[in-house]
């Protein structure tokens, strides 16, 4: 049998939506297709675990029954232990109330893997938003034939980490299914890419998210270090997510792209930060999100009686928590330590307390760029965003300096978003690298000249966005103007010469 290719298993796991389809929401899809994913993939790899045990016992001696019984009940021999009832070969023969039976599989599970504890807790197969019991088991018995028809073994698989890039595209194609509830979990793909190669990760480096999603940006941390040919293994990667359900997601995420001890902690940042270590915030190399814009309750009552002294430079209005999570982030760094976070382009000039904070960071020499994108990138927002780069070990000649980079035309149209392309990041990474004017795309501002601009970073400040006017070529206009003299004149000799035809003279 030919192995499974990345393509054919997208088309094969997006069709499963297609089974779902008029029956849930869209934005429910990605719990259940997620769900069984996961359990087909746990199964799979635990038999091909067990016939490998089998194997080696009999090789050993031991009788058909031991090989079995120790390959089937023994937790020590898998890297997840699949207790029976979660077995697929199980849940196949399920024909009635397979909701019931779904969940039960799913809290065995996590009984008998605590690193699973609460990732399948929050899917309820047995939920009414799939129908009543009837149309409940016709929708998940067609989910269960549809997934048998494909081996998710290692050996079945045509790369090693097809199922994790399978879940990326699942999360992407369910996040532009959704629309804007898809933008509350998942940042397009080439915006990640771009902010991770602005802040260029390294192997042995702790990276943080601490609005984590789906976990796109910590996975694309160890992307760019397996690029670089490094040991995508060799970093630390933590994060926190508010939304239970997006918790859960990110986990999933993690687990299929082989990154087990990634700590992924639930609960609001701000409110609730879980990455301390004996009372004091965990310190980062890099830190890296895209928090929700301008949230309204964000926790300003925390903010007030904060224990960990993050808001030194001051306390954001209550109702946008932008600079409430920059300055999370920006305490949550070591003194080599650097940031990347995406926010809406009113952090660069609202004033009142945003203004103080503002200042307080341009003076402190904080903000190493400023990066100003394309509208409708973002699920759920036509607006444009801005990537700001925030740096404690600012290089001697960046210092007291802020790049401004204008890359608002530097994406590709689409019919329902657009977005960057390849050409775009290299272009604007290379802006970044150079820290040097680049007529019309960038311009290196000091310290001073931002004072003089009452510390406002409002791009079009700094670069000028309009549109140049376009250049004539004078010699190129004249000759075009002789030739169409010349057409007059020739249409005016035939117009005279049918009027005399016609008897009307000249």
């Amino acid at each position: 049998m030919s192995k499974l290719t990345n393509g054919e298993l997208n088309n094969y796991l997006w069709g499963a939506a297609d089974i779902l389809r008029g029956s849930i929401d869209s934005s429910d899809y990605k719990n259940y297709i997620f769900g069984f994913l996961f359990l087909k993939r746990l199964s799979d790899v635990f038999e091909d675990e067990a016939e490998k045990v089998i194997q080696r016992e009999l090789k050993r001696g031991t009788s058909q029954a031991e090989a079995t019984k120790i390959a089937m009940e023994d937790p020590d021999e898998h890297q997840f232990f699949v207790p029976k009832r979660a077995r697929w070969t199980e849940i196949r023969k399920v024909s009635q109330n397979i909701g019931d039976e779904l969940n039960k599989a799913c809290h065995a599970l996590e009984d008998k893997n605590q690193i699973l504890e609460g990732v399948l807790a929050d899917i309820d197969f047995n939920s009414n938003k799939l129908g009543d019991t009837k149309n409940r088991d016709s929708v998940l018995s067609r989910l269960v034939n549809h997934f048998s028809k494909i081996s998710l073994k290692n050996t079945d698989l045509e790369e090693p980490d097809m199922l994790g890039r399978a879940y990326e595209y699942l999360i992407e194609k369910f996040a532009d299914d959704a629309g804007k509830k898809g933008g509350e979990f998942y940042t397009p793909r080439k915006v990640v890419q771009l902010i991770v190669e602005l802040l260029k990760p390294k192997e042995g480096m702790r990276i943080c998210d601490p609005t984590c999603g789906s976990g796109g940006m910590l996975i694309e941390c160890a992307h760019h270090i397996e690029r670089k040919k490094g040991n995508p293994r060799n970093i630390s990667l933590f994060g926190q997510e508010k939304n239970l359900g997006t918790w859960a997601i990110c986990k999933m995420n993690m687990l299929l792209h082989n990154l087990p001890d990634a700590r992924i902690e639930k609960g609001d940042t701000i409110r609730s930060p879980k990455l301390v270590k004996e009372g004091e915030l965990m310190l980062f190399d890099r830190v890296i999100a895209n928090p929700p814009f301008s949230l309204k309750d964000w926790g300003v009552e925390a903010a007030q009686n904060d224990g960990f002294g993050r808001f030194r430079y001051g306390i954001p209005p209550k109702t946008k928590g932008d600079y409430a999570f920059m300055q999370h982030m920006i305490a949550t760094i070591n003194d080599k330590g650097m940031v990347g976070v995406v926010m809406p382009h009113g952090v660069l000039f609202r004033g009142a307390s945003e203004g103080k904070i503002r200042k307080a960071l341009i003076e402190e020499d904080r903000f190493e760029a400023v990066i100003g994108l394309a509208t409708n990138l973002f699920y759920g927002t036509p607006i444009p965003a801005t990537i700001l780069i925030f740096n404690r070990n600012k290089p001697k000649e960046r210092k007291n300096k802020i790049l401004f980079i204008n890359a608002s035309a530097c994406y590709e149209g689409g019919k329902n978003q657009n977005k960057l392309r390849d050409t775009d990041i290299e272009r604007v990474v290379s802006a970044f690298n150079g820290y040097e004017d680049v007529e019309r795309f960038a311009r290196v501002i000091s310290q001073d000249e931002i004072k003089e601009n009452d510390y406002n970073l409002n791009i079009s400040r700094y670069i000028d966005m309009t549109e140049p006017e376009p250049r004539i070529d004078v010699r190129d206009a004249l000759k075009k103007l002789r030739d169409l003299e010349i057409h007059r004149d020739q249409a005016e000799k035939k117009m005279d010469e049918c009027l005399k035809g016609l008897g009307y003279g000249k």
